[in-house]
């Protein structure tokens, strides 16, 4: 006597309502959401799009044909943009590269050290000294700039890089003091113990212990670090008054003309490019950046 074959229950079910089994688990509400989601995808991406297309089109139909397939194409905006302001494009984005990349190892190295100094040295006024440091996260960057200028023009650091740079070594970006301090707080002490039993100092603890468990962190401070320099206008406004020492914000400033005259086409062409380097470095780092922000300690 033969047994009888044992059905899919998800099969009987989709079966007796009508559909395939592939689509029992489907559910409105899911569809909804799902249907929502690609909307919002949708609205967010256009301007992106709305970039690319643009940056192909000739300056005349740039605002005149707002459709996103281009009727005529004009790569010359791309060769136009890279030759076609007071220097070479090239220089803008080297100027920016040189910056934000000192920027990065500015706030590694300082921001780790400081964080671990306030996540497990004890030392006089170490509260207060930390409420300080979280009170200027709340301080506008405009409410310091006229200080730090009257300060860095007594040096003779305006027209260089020292003031864009400097700061960064002197982890001066409380967000990311703060970030390192609840990552290393979730560190368990008997590690350190353990160390000190050993025979480690303080900065060899850093070095041997915290600093290689501080990865997810440390690499979330230095891509923000590098996209927060590398986009920043202000700050490069102020204190770079040579166009050689131009970054790339500073750089497609030029296209626009006072007059009302602007070169639209190789501008928009120029933003597209520089563009391209925030993605790669999102999409290349994305997993440790997800890790940094989400986890505050060791797994």
């Amino acid at each position: 006597m033969t047994a009888a074959p044992v059905r899919d229950s998800g099969r009987m079910r989709a079966g007796s309502q009508g559909l395939p089994f592939w689509m029992a688990d489907v559910r409105p509400k899911r569809i909804l959401i799902h249907l929502a989601l690609i909307a919002g995808a949708i609205v967010m991406i256009y301007p992106l799009l709305w970039l690319a297309s643009s940056s192909v089109k000739p300056s005349t139909l740039i605002f005149s044909d707002p459709g996103l397939w281009p009727s005529k194409l004009r790569l010359q905006n791309y060769a136009d943009g890279w030759r076609g302001a007071a220097l070479p494009f090239s220089v803008f984005f080297g100027n920016s590269f040189l910056i934000s990349a000192l920027a990065v190892i500015g706030n590694v190295m300082a921001c780790s050290l400081v964080a671990y100094a306030f996540a497990r040295l004890n030392f006089r006024f170490k509260r207060t000294l930390f409420a300080l440091m979280l009170a200027t996260i709340m301080l506008p960057l405009h409410a310091t700039l006229i200080p730090q200028y009257i300060l860095f023009h007594s040096l003779g650091w305006v027209n260089t890089i020292l003031p864009l740079v400097v700061p960064k070594f002197l982890a001066a970006d409380a967000f990311f003091v703060f970030l390192m301090v609840q990552f290393i707080r979730g560190i368990p002490r008997e590690l350190d113990e353990a160390a000190m039993m050993d025979g480690a100092g303080p900065f060899r603890i850093y070095r041997s212990i915290i600093l290689p468990l501080l990865t997810p962190a440390l690499v979330t401070t230095a891509v923000f670090s590098f996209i927060w320099t590398y986009e920043d206008f202000l700050t490069p406004l102020v204190y770079l008054t040579d166009m050689a020492s131009y970054t790339v914000p500073q750089g497609l400033r030029l296209f626009m003309a006072s007059t009302g005259v602007s070169a639209w086409g190789p501008m928009l062409a120029m933003s597209l490019l520089s563009l391209v380097p925030l993605f790669v470095l999102f999409f290349v780092f994305q997993r440790r950046l997800i890790e940094g922000i989400a986890t505050t300690g060791l797994k």
